[in-house]
């Protein structure tokens, strides 16, 4: 993302320690963002309950609150904006907790700026990309990439970004499987261990949201290879 664009692009830092949040600041700042730096969760949930954030940085460990459980909160009530993910806590299952939260992608302390840079950019980038017009169903499934809603059996459910850019992507092959480094390639724009482990979250919180007992599955395992739209043609 470049300088002119990221001067239209308003991020929170959510980070109770006041030397990384100062440093985040500036260094965001630096990059064209207009950054607003928080060091609780009161006031980061005032910032993205006020809309006044396009990209939330939200630390795990906060004096006033647990940031898997403000993720949480947020997407229950439907925002949508991309959430980066920080703790010091780099174990699978810290990551899959805060994945399952809902946040976009997740960064273990210590870190470099410009991985941090790079992660927001492409979380940016991918989610400024316009979603495709078209409406996917499938049994009491629907799914409008274009307003970034989804139904099961008439009542909305609550998907996050990236959750529709995995949907999207393998709906687009019509049924044919997708490999995971395409998936990760495309969605993540890397494939790694961290981005695979991510991928196997994704999929199974579509699941969980969209599958329901004796409905349509939606997404099914191509063992050894990937993922594809169930009920489709074979990849």
């Amino acid at each position: 993302m470049t300088g002119a664009d990221a001067s239209r692009v308003r991020v929170a830092v959510v980070e109770d320690d006041r030397e990384m949040r100062e440093l985040l600041r500036d260094a965001l700042g630096r990059q064209g963002y207009t950054v607003t730096a928080v060091g609780g969760g009161a006031a980061a949930s005032e910032l993205v309950g006020a809309g006044t954030a396009d990209a939330v940085i939200l630390d795990v460990w906060l004096p006033d609150a647990n940031g898997v459980e403000l993720c949480r909160g947020w997407r229950q009530s439907g925002v949508r904006i991309p959430i980066l993910m920080l703790t010091a806590r780099t174990d699978v299952a810290s990551r899959v907790a805060g994945l399952d939260a809902g946040a976009d992608d997740y960064l273990g302390k210590p870190f470099a700026l410009a991985e941090l840079r790079a992660r927001l950019g492409a979380l940016l980038r991918r989610g400024g990309r316009p979603l495709r017009g078209e409406v996917f169903r499938r049994g009491s499934v629907a799914v409008d990439f274009g307003r970034r809603q989804a139904w099961v059996g008439g009542e909305e459910v609550a998907v996050t970004r990236r959750e529709l850019e995995v949907l999207e992507r393998l709906a687009e092959a019509r049924g044919h499987a997708v490999s995971r480094d395409e998936l990760l390639q495309d969605v993540w724009g890397e494939s790694s261990r961290e981005t695979a482990a991510s991928l196997e979250v994704m999929v199974a919180r579509l699941r969980r949201k969209l599958e329901r007992p004796g409905g349509c599955a939606i997404v099914r395992t191509v063992r050894g290879y990937g993922y594809a739209i169930a009920g489709g043609e074979e990849g």
